[in-house]
């Protein structure tokens, strides 16, 4: 299994603890309501929602996937920290394993936060992951984000 590694980050005017709570904590109300075009629902199938938890996305018929499952790894309320793993559905299947997730949320001098994410691709056998196989699910995942910036700066007594 070769892995392989993708960073990326940007500012945002939004304070940490309120684009954590959005994006994270209340990503399963939100995200079906503000992108109900490309996501029915986002359910957690098992445990508690925290740590060890498996939350399945599913996809609207206008997207190629039908569904992912993601695994919580690790949910730090207090720094803002999300680990997860995709462990099925979407692009799961023949090239790779698993896509292992860091997602932190840093307070910026600005008032707002810089967002981070790491994400590891866990390929089978000697599979290659290349940029731009990826570039469409970075791009989506900053898309969610920037709906997710511009309803918190039309709506700021939310997740306030």
């Amino acid at each position: 299994m070769a892995v392989t590694c993708f960073t990326q980050e940007f500012a945002c005017p939004i304070a940490p603890a309120r684009m954590f709570k959005a994006l994270i904590l209340d990503s399963s109300n939100l995200i079906p309501k503000l992108l109900p075009q490309f996501i029915k629902s986002v359910e957690v199938i098992e445990g508690d929602g925290g740590a060890g938890s498996i939350e399945q996305v599913n996809f609207s018929e206008a997207s190629h996937f039908k569904y992912v499952k993601n695994r919580i790894d690790e949910l730090d309320r207090e720094n803002f920290v999300c680990k997860y793993t995709m462990i099925e559905g979407g692009p799961i299947g023949d090239k790779l394993e698993s896509i292992a997730y860091d997602v932190r949320f840093e307070a910026a001098s600005s008032g707002g936060c810089i967002c981070k994410m790491t994400s590891k691709y866990n390929t089978i056998g000697e599979a290659e992951v290349k940029e731009e196989e990826i570039k469409s699910g970075k791009d989506s995942a900053m898309g969610i984000y920037r709906v997710v910036e511009a309803y918190l700066l039309e709506n700021p007594h939310v997740y306030a």
